[in-house]
């Protein structure tokens, strides 16, 4: 893939849920490349974390789900190139931002002490209080016992008063029993810590010299920072004014004003606490908590626009935060087909007004114009007499033609990313391979990138280029679609495909996997896959692989790729698949 554009890169990503008091991860850690026009399927079980993966780049989290780390860079010189004119009152804002950010780079002179001020202060607190492992031993018993609380609640309101009154009184007996043993344990903690505090107030000697120790570092701070500023941070600090108002540019009219003010405020408190902020990663790191950077480039003349400042934004998506900046994002770049197209579609409106509609908000054209592009579209996707069938409501379409009309909705804006939510999994097999090859006609005809959720490793072998294997939220495997078909390395891949019913034989019992995935509640430990590993060894219990590269374009998560494991043998009935998929898959 080396000649194609990377398009989306996905770095360490980590997303996490609020579930019922506790956290739930949900991806861990997953690093990926997608490339421009390909098809890459995700696989992997119900559970796997394919679909929340894949919501992540166009920030369709749920309310309770959140990107916990990662990075997600949309490679897109468009939507990432900022132009902004500059008048005599743009001059102004930028001279007023300057000073201001000059002004607070005099804390920038004392930031190694401030540090150790702080430090100093971080020391005390912790000596007047528990230590992080006290704390958390017993936050972690509280939040067990809050969720079995839940469990069992929720439980009790599904038992029958009529014959059931015996097991009721019992459950609500254990509930109010844990609810005592809760405020326990938060009366427990809370005794700890006015003990370490009362402990903390009578150590006479410890407080003096503290109080001595922090009376000469603040006297040197204050000192520090009375000093003059030195001209080459000055001028950074143009260049940061320039930046600042072009990342302010990118969000809601009635945003920018806040932006601003939030994004001075964060650049002082980095220059407070010592960032470099002529490091390229830091200044990221610091706009990023409030909005995405801008980098400035130079003053430019627009033929339309005249004197402007041009800049160029690096799109992180776990990053996002500006509405404004989604919605460029989200319809226009990277688009999604969802498994049951009667949910995607509004039952009261006609068809072709949920087309028009999308084509309107996102590409600025008038009704007329957006009709006949949606015309287009609807014969693209093949429905016919689409003139016709514009105006019909979505119950007078058969199920495969409503998953036609979804896909014309999807590409109505020209995505450059189209993710694929198991799309043909709610229509019959005849019209599946139609859906199938409509999105591979319509790939080469528009040049998007596929991105294919599912869980049918058949469907994969018709679409994808490229399959990355999911479980327990990380890529476990990864390469081209003959290397993981015909060359699959990981024991959870073996099971996945040994469980294809193309592959069984007459009067066999079909293969299926034996367990569950772990909990994605708790901190797994080795292999994710070692309790349901036929071919588990010690290792896989106690320490997680690494990805071994197997070629330049295959990977596996296994420690069965370590040199110094036993060699074993893939499953018998996954020996000639290349012959028996030929047979059954028309590859």
């Amino acid at each position: 893939m080396e000649e194609k554009k990377v398009l989306l890169s996905i770095k360490d990503l980590v997303v996490k849920f609020h579930v019922r008091g506790r956290i739930l991860t949900a991806i861990r850690g997953i690093s990926l490349d997608i490339y421009e026009n390909e098809s890459i399927a995700i696989v992997g079980e119900s559970g796997s974390g394919k679909s929340v993966f894949t919501k992540t780049f166009a920030g369709m989290l749920d309310s309770n789900g959140f990107i916990d780390s990662g990075d997600i860079i949309f490679n897109d010189d468009e939507l990432a190139d900022t132009l902004v004119p500059v008048n005599d009152k743009v001059r102004a804002t930028l001279s007023r931002i300057e000073d201001r950010l000059n002004r607070a780079s005099k804390l920038e002179l004392g930031a190694a002490t401030y540090q150790k001020i702080m430090a100093l202060k971080k020391e005390k607190e912790l000596k007047g209080t528990l230590s992080e492992e006290e704390s958390e031993a017993i936050d972690t018993k509280i939040a067990d016992l809050r969720f079995e609380r839940t469990e069992l609640f929720n439980m009790k309101q599904t038992l029958d008063p009529s014959n059931e009154k015996a097991k009721i009184k019992e459950t609500g007996a254990r509930i109010d029993a844990m609810d005592k043993e809760i405020k326990a344990l938060e009366k427990k903690k809370e005794e700890l810590v006015k003990e370490h505090l009362h402990a903390l107030r009578n150590d006479t000697q410890y407080n003096a010299e503290y109080d001595s120790k922090m009376k000469v570092l603040k006297a040197q701070y204050d000192e520090e920072i009375a000093g003059e500023v030195p001209q080459a941070v000055k001028d950074r600090n143009a260049v940061v004014a320039k930046e600042i108002y072009l990342s302010k540019e990118r969000v809601s009219t009635t945003k920018k004003r806040i932006t601003t003010e939030r994004l001075i405020r964060a650049v002082k408190k980095a220059m407070e606490i010592g960032v470099d902020l002529d490091d390229e990663v830091q200044r990221n790191s610091v706009f990023d908590a409030v909005t995405l950077r801008v980098k400035y480039l130079e003053e430019v003349d627009d033929p339309e626009k005249g004197k402007c400042l041009h800049g160029y934004c690096v799109i992180n998506s776990a990053k996002i935060k500006s509405e404004a900046e989604w919605t460029r994002i989200r319809g226009r770049r990277i688009a999604t087909v969802f498994q049951d197209p009667m949910t995607s579609l509004n039952p009261i409106i006609p068809i072709g007004k949920q087309i028009t509609s999308i084509i309107m908000k996102h590409q600025d054209v008038s009704e007329v114009e957006a009709r006949n592009r949606a015309i287009v579209l609807m014969k693209k996707v093949g429905i016919p007499n689409a003139e016709k069938r514009f105006d019909d409501y979505p119950f007078e379409y058969s199920g495969g033609m409503r998953q036609r009309i979804v896909i014309a909705i999807a590409l109505s804006c020209q995505p450059k990313i189209l993710i694929c939510d198991e799309p043909t999994t709610a229509l019959d097999v005849t019209i599946q391979a139609q859906i199938l090859q409509l999105l591979k006609d319509l790939q080469k005809d528009l040049g998007f990138t596929i991105v294919f959720i599912t869980h049918d490793l058949g469907v994969v072998a018709n679409i994808a280029d490229r399959v990355a294997v999911l479980y327990a939220g990380e890529v476990i495997e990864m390469g081209s679609v003959e290397e993981v078909f015909y060359d699959p390395r990981h024991p959870y891949t073996w099971a996945l495909l040994s469980s294809l019913p193309q592959l069984a034989e007459r009067n066999t019992e079909l293969y299926s996997i034996t367990g569950t995935p772990p909990s994605l509640y708790n901190k797994i430990v080795g292999d994710p896959f070692a309790p349901r590993n036929p071919y588990c060894m010690k290792i896989d219990t106690i320490i997680e692989p690494p990805m071994f590269k197997i070629t330049d374009t295959h990977y596996a998560k296994t420690w069965l790729e370590d040199p110094r494991s036993p060699q074993v043998e893939k499953p018998a009935v996954l020996k000639d698949i290349h012959t028996k998929l030929l047979s059954t898959l028309n590859l």
